[in-house]
């Protein structure tokens, strides 16, 4: 039986990112939308309140917190705003890969540029799944035990201030392979593809007939595989707990607003219409919550179906923050598209996120394979 409640120490930490989500970063996050970038003394404050080494193992000089803590405090930090949190430098995406397979040879000057305390910025770029809209962008030819990478990424986040990429991809023949290019060798392609999640670094990465050698190929074949599926399973939590943050940010601020506005002499919380569409959104945030914390177990269990858990958790995190934000603008009416009011922002950002991370088609394509593999029990009598 899963059990939702959080411990002391869970309950400290997340305590701590809501006040700094609600004190430092929502003050900041129309500043930063407009300069493209979070602020430095932000990003500075973050790291020494630990939020940026989450997810980075223990050896590297992280937290290595268990998923379900750290699903928590995602969720608390983005109800301050989502943007910001997706564009705190750092490992981003990457810290996963870095908890799964940390020993690894090839990553080894990278982890010591981590424990020396460097600022460095991952981006992970996943082409492995021919489902997702970005499948074919890049493609990576086998040569002997090189491999070249040519093409051009969709838009990722922390692009723009990238001094690492995580490949993780397919070859000409459709074998698993995980490559690091850890020397900027690449042009960003930046430009306003998304509307929304500004502050996020967002840009394409450009590669040009790129070798990359034997050394950087942190996996391949079967294990590159495990590792495709564990490192998916932990991010596609994340991200959904990080959208469960700003549903909930967006209730809060739509169901405040109905409750002190009137019309015709009484609130506009009271209209049944107006009630009817609160409890919805109500309802759709703890949902999200409660298949995001099944999926964080899960991975936690080093479970075989974590990957599929996360799968429907960010499926219905797309779904859910598509319409919570969406229905936070209509209750606001017309203030609810001008910029003096946070939702509108928050219903770009939500868009943005969808687009990084996957579309809910995608996502329940991959979800019904992942159901249709798994053996069954047949009963014969």
């Amino acid at each position: 039986m899963i059990s939702f409640q959080p411990t002391a120490e869970e309950l400290a930490f997340t305590r701590v990112a809501k006040d700094f989500a609600k004190e430092k970063i929502r003050p900041l996050a129309r500043a930063c939308e407009t300069e493209r970038e979070v602020a430095a003394e932000l990003v500075e404050e973050a790291k020494e309140l630990g939020f940026l080494s989450l997810e980075i193992p223990e050896e590297w000089g992280g937290l290595a917190l268990p998923l379900i803590s750290q699903v928590q405090i995602q969720r608390a930090l983005s109800y301050g705003d989502l943007a910001i949190v997706q564009g705190f430098t750092g490992a981003g995406d990457v810290a996963s890969l870095f908890r799964t397979i940390s020993n690894q040879g090839g990553l080894q000057q990278v982890k010591e540029s981590f424990i020396g305390g460097e600022e460095l910025t991952s981006v992970l770029i996943d082409s492995s799944e021919p489902s997702k809209p970005w499948g074919k962008s890049i493609t990576v030819q086998k040569h002997g035990s090189d491999y070249v990478l040519d093409g051009t990424t969709e838009p990722v986040r922390l692009a723009k201030f990238a001094d690492i990429a995580v490949v993780f991809a397919r070859d000409q023949v459709g074998e698993a392979v995980i490559l690091l290019v850890d020397s900027k060798e690449w042009t960003v392609k930046e430009g306003d593809y998304r509307l929304g999640l500004l502050a996020a670094g967002l840009g394409r990465l450009s590669f040009e007939q790129l070798t990359i050698s034997g050394e950087h190929v942190l996996a391949k074949g079967k294990e590159a595989e495990r590792i495709f599926r564990t490192v998916q399973a932990r991010l596609y939590t994340l991200e959904a707990a990080k959208q469960n943050g700003l549903m909930e940010a967006a209730l809060d601020y739509a169901t405040e607003y109905t409750a002190g506005r009137k019309a015709f002499g009484r609130e506009i919380a009271k209209f049944q219409g107006v009630s009817f569409k609160i409890a919805k959104m109500a309802i759709e945030v703890q949902v999200v919550n409660h298949l995001t914390w099944e999926a964080a177990l899960k991975a936690d269990e080093g479970s075989a179906s974590a990957y599929g858990f996360a799968l429907r958790a960010l499926y219905r995190a797309h779904r859910g923050i598509r319409f919570v934000t969406d229905a936070a603008v209509q209750l606001l009416g017309g203030h609810g598209y001008i910029q003096e009011f946070p939702v509108e922002k928050w219903l770009r950002d939500a868009g943005a996120q969808v687009a990084l991370y996957g579309r809910e088609q995608g996502l329940l394509a991959q979800r019904g394979a992942e159901l249709l593999a798994e053996p069954r029990e047949v009963d014969f009598h």
